[in-house]
C-alpha cells in the first residue's frame, strides 16, 4: 500500500471548518489527496485555514468535481463510509482495520475513501457507486461521529497498516471494471438471460464483485474471454 495513492473524497460537505479539520486529520496520517464534490467558491478559505493550520496546503491542492462518479473514475477501489443500513444500501460492511487489511496488497492505483454530508451522510445512490462499505462501530446511544473524527479513525487504520505493506500488484481501475461489466452484460443479453427487469441490478452486482475481488488485468481479461466464449458457443448452438 502506498499512502500517496489514498484519496479522501468529501461529498458536498456543509462546513468549511470541518474541511479544515479533515485536512489536519489527513496530514497527521501522511495522506494528502483531497477531492470534494462541489465548488470551491461555496466555502470560506479563511475558516478552512483556522482549523487546518499547517495542513492548509491540502485545501489549496484539493480537486473539485461535479459528481462522485467523476471523482472516483480513476480509482481501483472506493470505500463508502456509513453507519446506516437499509434495503437499498450495502448488505455488508467492514470495519476500518478490516478495510486497511484488504487494501494492504494493492501497490498501485488510487484508493478512495468516501465521506458523505455531515447531516445526511452518503445517499443510497452515492453508496451504490462505491465498491465496498466501511463502518465505524460506535455507541447505540449516540452513534454519530464528527466528519473529521471519522476521517481520522479510518486514515489511522490505513496508516498503521501501511507500515507493514506487502509488494502487492497493479489492480484494475473502475473505468476498466465498467468495460468488463459491459462485456458480461452483453453476453447475458445475447443468451436471453434477462426477462423484464433486473438488468441494472445485475450490472451493479458484477461491478461490486469485480472491484471487491481486486483482480489483476490478466484475471479480468480471462473472465471477459470466458463470457465472450459463452456468447459464441450459444450462437453456434441456436444456429
Amino acid at each position: 500500500m502506498n499512502l500517496s495513492h489514498i484519496v479522501i473524497i468529501l461529498c458536498h460537505p456543509d462546513s468549511s471548518q470541518n474541511i479544515g479539520s479533515v485536512c489536519r486529520a489527513m496530514l497527521n496520517m501522511g495522506i494528502s489527496k483531497l477531492r470534494i464534490i462541489g465548488q470551491r467558491s461555496n466555502y470560506d478559505s479563511e475558516a478552512v485555514h483556522k482549523l487546518s493550520i499547517h495542513a492548509y496546503q491540502l485545501w489549496l491542492d484539493a480537486e473539485f468535481y461535479p459528481s462522485l462518479k467523476m471523482a472516483s473514475n480513476d480509482c481501483v477501489l472506493t470505500a463508502g463510509t456509513t453507519r446506516r443500513k437499509g434495503k437499498k444500501r450495502k448488505t455488508w460492511f467492514c470495519y476500518p482495520e478490516e478495510f486497511a487489511q484488504k487494501i494492504d496488497s494493492i501497490s498501485d492505483g488510487h484508493i478512495a475513501v468516501v465521506f458523505g454530508n455531515e447531516r445526511t451522510g452518503l445517499t443510497d445512490e452515492e453508496l451504490n457507486l462505491c465498491t465496498i462499505g466501511v463502518t465505524i462501530p460506535s455507541s447505540t446511544e449516540f452513534g454519530s461521529l464528527n466528519l473529521s473524527h471519522a476521517v481520522q479513525i479510518i486514515t489511522y487504520s490505513i496508516f498503521t497498516k501501511a507500515t507493514r505493506q506487502s509488494p502487492g500488484y497493479k489492480p484494475i481501475t473502475l473505468e476498466r471494471t465498467d468495460k468488463a461489466v459491459k462485456t458480461i452484460n452483453k453476453t447475458l443479453e445475447s443468451i436471453n438471460y434477462y426477462t423484464v427487469s433486473g438488468q441494472q441490478e445485475m450490472q451493479q452486482y458484477w461491478r461490486s464483485i469485480i472491484a471487491r475481488a481486486a483482480l489483476s488485468e490478466s484475471e479480468l481479461a480471462y473472465m471477459e474471454n470466458t463470457f465472450t466464449k459463452i456468447t459464441t458457443k450459444f450462437n453456434k448452438h441456436i444456429n
